[in-house]
């Protein structure tokens, strides 16, 4: 009988980390939000990352304009990218393919102050 391996049993090892950025295969999609495989950042603490079998991101586009708090620009990737702050997801950890890099702490601040300013958190 032949084992299912899935894509965590492929491309992780261990648990994403906050900050980190993943290629994610995102489809199915419904309506207008954002598809295909294409890289998103973690977002979940470490430790919710390592017991649940599913991860909080914000899918990466390669839109070159940012535009607080919408789009935040993340620069350290070396190519353009922004983080759609209002496409948040939660997502199983089967659908993540390969670990891309991290952004730099500041980017991630920028993030959670997108984030703040979307959903009226103060």
């Amino acid at each position: 009988m032949r084992s299912k391996t899935t894509s965590l049993n492929r491309g992780m090892r261990g648990s994403p980390r906050r900050g980190e950025i993943w290629w994610v295969r995102l489809d199915p999609t419904l309506g207008s939000e954002i598809r295909k495989t294409r890289p998103c950042i973690v977002l979940t603490s470490d430790v919710l990352n390592a017991r649940r079998r599913t991860v909080v991101v914000i899918p990466l586009s390669s839109t070159p304009t940012e535009s607080p708090p919408l789009l935040i620009g993340l620069p350290s990737l070396g190519r353009p990218a922004v983080a759609v702050i209002d496409q948040i997801r939660a997502v199983s950890k089967e659908r993540f393919d390969k670990r891309l890099g991290a952004a730099a702490p500041t980017e991630l601040t920028a993030i959670e102050d997108g984030l703040r300013d979307v959903l009226e958190l103060g």
